[in-house]
């Protein structure tokens, strides 16, 4: 697999060291506004034995110029939010497979341009969520398939994390993040809370998103961050924040499941994506902890711890990763799965194992020519939620359908299996 990536600092540099060490892939160019980046690109190849990549680095639209100069089977890029979108394009307008860190598009405009460019070049257009490959979501979703929790009836997952530090950075996601929650107002960031309950509704093959409800609380906490934090004449203190601190949406499926995801980043608060699957028979939650309560005997109204269940329901892709001892280690990334990889909640551990499990799964499947585990459907999809809960927030939360970006082969698309689950 000849591969390009675009943006090699802070994220990239993560998948770049996942590329870096599977066999059966050259990164043959590296894309940066920063020419620093590119040269530590390529001096790390070269110290694992690896061809030196093309550089290109003469500004924001040199990718460009990658994918038109370069034979390339996958462009991967992990760029601030903005350039998402038009990297995949041209990717895919230059014969090339694309795939992006999160989201894929900022507006529903660059959401069908990704659908009808990947129609017509019949290149894979992927967005990679890594939250859904971590173990416990892997196991979550096969208790789900094996109808541990009887019929799904109310799902929640969300992005809670206080991200004001990052914000107020003059460097890395600093430079571009905040620009986001100073002029939108909705859930900026949906996909880590529902990529999971994606793969657990099948939404996209069986079932879709219909329509959502959106309501953002006042907005106070980045504005008084930056007020105590960064010095008087700083830019970011002198510009307000629209984004709600909290904002909530609340989705219903075609087939009448209710979805709530939230996003709250600007208020201090622990770590957590709120995960939830509710169902007939049963219900787990994710965080603080990992706990399930089951119709039967042993129910009484208590949560019981989820280990026993994390043990028994194991995907087969996390046994057959660890036994393989397949891993990674990125410059100033995560690092690798090993076979005595701690199980506990740990962000450090938990973001390491999926950043490797869905590049891992992308390349596998363009060699051996299978559909990837994520689709354009997915990644328009699922960044949709961002622009319609904008459109229902400003206009006092009234209820915004959802675009069929599949056009209705979601009736009978197969829901997705990986190993066989």
């Amino acid at each position: 697999m000849r591969v390009g990536f675009v943006g090699v600092g802070v994220k990239g540099s993560t998948h770049v060291g996942n590329l870096l060490r599977m066999e059966g892939v050259e990164l043959q160019a590296v894309c940066d506004i920063v020419e620093q980046q590119c040269v530590e690109t390529q001096a790390q190849a070269e110290r694992l034995g690896k061809p030196k990549p093309a550089a290109y680095f003469r500004g924001d639209w040199d990718f460009r110029r990658m994918c038109e100069s370069e034979e390339l089977d996958l462009v991967y890029t992990a760029t601030p939010w903005r350039w998402h979108t038009p990297v995949m394009l041209a990717a895919m307008n230059n014969g090339s497979h694309a795939a992006t860190e999160v989201p894929a598009a900022v507006t529903l405009e660059e959401c069908w341009e990704l659908v009808e460019t990947a129609e017509k070049t019949g290149k894979h257009c992927v967005m990679m969520e890594n939250v859904n490959y971590q173990r416990i979501e892997m196991a979550i979703w096969r208790m789900v398939r094996e109808g541990v929790f009887g019929e799904v009836v109310h799902n929640e997952g969300s992005y809670l994390h206080d991200t004001r530090w990052l914000k107020a950075n003059d460097f890395g996601d600093g430079l571009w993040l905040g620009e986001h929650h100073a002029r939108r107002n909705g859930c900026l960031y949906p996909t880590h809370g529902i990529g999971p309950l994606a793969w657990y509704l099948n939404l996209g093959r069986g079932d879709r998103m219909e329509y959502l409800v959106s309501m953002s609380s006042n907005s106070r906490g980045c504005d008084l961050y930056m007020q105590e934090h960064l010095p008087a004449e700083h830019p970011k203190r002198k510009r307000s924040y629209a984004n709600g601190d909290v904002n909530t949406c609340l989705i219903r499926t075609a087939s009448g499941v209710s979805i709530e995801v939230k996003h709250d980043t600007d208020l201090p608060r622990p770590y957590s994506r709120g995960t939830l699957v509710q169902g007939t028979r049963g219900i787990v939650r994710r965080f603080p902890e990992f706990k399930i309560c089951l119709e039967g005997d042993s129910h009484h109204h208590k949560w019981e711890s989820g280990d026993a269940y994390s043990e028994r329901y194991e995907h087969p892709l996390w046994k057959q990763v660890r036994e393989e001892s397949l891993g990674s280690v990125a410059r100033g990334g995560h690092g690798p799965i090993t076979k005595d990889a701690v199980w506990d909640y740990d962000p450090a551990v938990e973001l390491r194992n999926g950043d490797f499990l869905e590049d891992y799964r992308l390349i596998e499947a363009l060699r051996t020519e299978v559909d990837p585990d994520f689709n354009v459907y997915d990644a328009a999809a699922w960044s949709a939620i961002a622009p319609l809960s904008e459109q229902s927030v400003a206009n006092r939360s009234v209820a915004v359908d959802f675009p069929d970006f599949t056009k209705g082969k979601w009736k009978t698309a197969p829901p997705l299996r990986i190993l066989g689950v």
